[in-house]
C-alpha cells in the first residue's frame, strides 16, 4: 500500500460510524490516519504533522466548550488558532466539517462564534453536507463559497444487517397489525424535542405504540421517563443500541420522528432511509430543500410541533404511496463507498496542489 498521507482527525471515536465510512477509501488508498479527542490532544499532535499532511476539524464542542470559564475558554481560543496559523505555515492543510449551526450545548457563545469564524477563515475547505448550510449559520460565520466543498452524509447501505423480518421484529415489541409504531433512536437529549414527541404519540390515538430508545444526555432516565403518561402504549431502552439490534428497532416501525428542536444534519434520517422507514422531520426551510421531494419524508409545523405531530401520526395514508423505489433512488446517490470516494478525491486535491500563503482573508 502506498503511503498517500496523513490526516490528523479531531475529534476521533474508533465507534462512531460517520467517521469511519468516511474515511473508507482513503484508508483504502494509502492514507494514514492520526486521531485527537482533547483540545490539549490536538495541540500536541499539530507540530507533527509533516508538510502536505492534513488536519481535519469535525464537532468542535470539546476545544472551547470545555473551558472551566470564560478565560479558560478564550485562552483555549487563542493557543488553537495561534497552532493552527502555524500548522498552516509550515504548509499542513485544513478541513473543516461544519456538522452544526453552533454545539447544542453552548456554554461559551462568544468564543465558540470567533472559534468557527477563526476555523473559516483558515480553512482550505470548509465541508458541508446540507446544501444550504451557508445561509443557515450566516447570522453565526460567513463561508466564503470558494472554499466550500459539498459531500452529502452518507446513507449505511451494506453497513447494517438489513435482512431482519418485519414481521419477527414486530412481533419482539408485542405489535399488533393495526398498530402504529413511531421510533424515536438516538441520544435523547433536550433539543431533540423528546417530550414533544410524547404529547403527539399520546393524542394521536389509542392504536400509536412508541419506539424509544437510546442514550439519555443532560438529564436522567428518570426525568425521560416521567415524560411517559400511563395511558401511552410505549418500549424503551434508556442506553446504547447495538449495531446488532438497530435492525429489528427499525423493522418493527411505521415511521421515524425526529422533533428536533435545532437540526443542520441527521444521521438518523439517512439511518432511517436505509431501513426504508418513513420520517417526520421538523418544516425548515434547509431541510424542505434538501428533503422536500422525498415522497418518504414529511414535515411537521415547528410552531406547534406537538399538535402537527400528532396530526400526521393519524394520517394512516401519509406514506402508502412510498415504496421500495423511494429509497432506493435516494440511497443510491450517498452510498458509503461514493461519499468516500469523494472525501478521498478531495484528500488527493490538498495534497497535490501547493500549499497557500497564510494571509488575512
Amino acid at each position: 500500500m502506498k503511503n498517500a498521507g496523513t490526516v490528523l482527525v479531531f475529534p476521533t471515536w474508533p465507534e462512531n460510524p460517520y467517521l469511519n465510512l468516511l474515511e473508507l477509501a482513503a484508508r483504502a488508498a494509502g492514507y494514514r490516519f492520526r486521531g485527537a479527542t482533547t483540545h490539549a490532544e490536538l495541540l500536541h499532535a499539530l507540530p507533527a504533522l509533516p508538510r502536505g499532511g492534513v488536519v481535519h476539524v469535525h464537532w468542535t464542542t470539546p476545544l472551547v466548550q470545555e473551558a472551566a470559564d470564560e478565560a479558560d475558554a478564550r485562552d483555549r481560543l487563542r493557543r488553537l488558532l495561534a497552532a493552527l496559523r502555524d500548522a498552516r505555515r509550515r504548509g499542513v492543510r485544513i478541513i473543516w466539517t461544519l456538522h452544526n449551526r453552533l454545539p447544542h450545548e453552548l456554554r461559551f457563545r462568544d468564543a465558540e462564534i470567533a472559534l468557527y469564524r477563526g476555523l473559516a477563515d483558515l480553512a482550505d475547505v470548509v465541508h458541508v453536507m446540507a446544501p444550504d448550510t451557508a445561509a443557515v449559520v450566516a447570522d453565526v460565520v460567513a463561508l466564503d463559497p470558494a472554499r466550500i466543498r459539498v459531500i452529502p452524509h452518507p446513507s449505511y447501505e451494506g453497513i447494517y444487517d438489513a435482512g431482519v423480518d418485519r414481521t419477527a421484529a414486530r412481533a419482539s415489541f408485542d405489535l399488533a397489525e393495526r398498530d402504529r409504531a413511531v421510533l424515536f433512536l438516538g441520544q435523547i437529549r433536550p433539543y431533540k424535542g423528546v417530550d414533544a414527541l410524547v404529547e403527539a404519540a399520546t393524542a394521536a390515538g389509542d392504536d400509536i405504540v412508541l419506539l424509544l430508545a437510546g442514550v439519555v444526555k443532560e438529564q436522567s432516565e428518570e426525568e425521560v421517563a416521567a415524560l411517559l403518561p400511563d395511558g401511552l402504549r410505549a418500549h424503551t431502552q434508556f442506553s446504547f443500541v447495538p449495531d446488532g439490534d438497530l435492525a429489528r428497532w427499525f423493522r418493527a416501525a411505521d415511521v421515524a420522528v425526529f422533533p428536533y428542536r435545532a437540526i443542520l444534519n441527521s444521521g438518523s434520517v439517512h439511518l432511517a432511509a436505509t431501513f426504508r422507514v418513513p420520517v417526520v422531520l421538523p418544516d425548515e426551510p434547509h431541510l424542505r430543500e434538501q428533503f422536500g421531494d422525498e415522497r418518504w419524508v414529511a414535515f411537521f409545523d415547528t410552531a406547534r410541533p406537538a399538535a402537527s405531530i400528532a396530526e400526521l401520526l393519524r394520517d394512516r395514508e401519509l406514506f402508502a404511496a412510498v415504496g421500495e423505489r423511494d429509497f432506493a433512488r435516494f440511497t443510491a446517490g450517498i452510498s458509503p463507498w461514493r461519499t468516500a470516494s469523494a472525501y478521498r478525491r478531495l484528500l488527493d486535491e490538498l495534497s497535490a496542489a501547493p500549499s497557500p500563503a497564510l494571509a488575512p482573508r
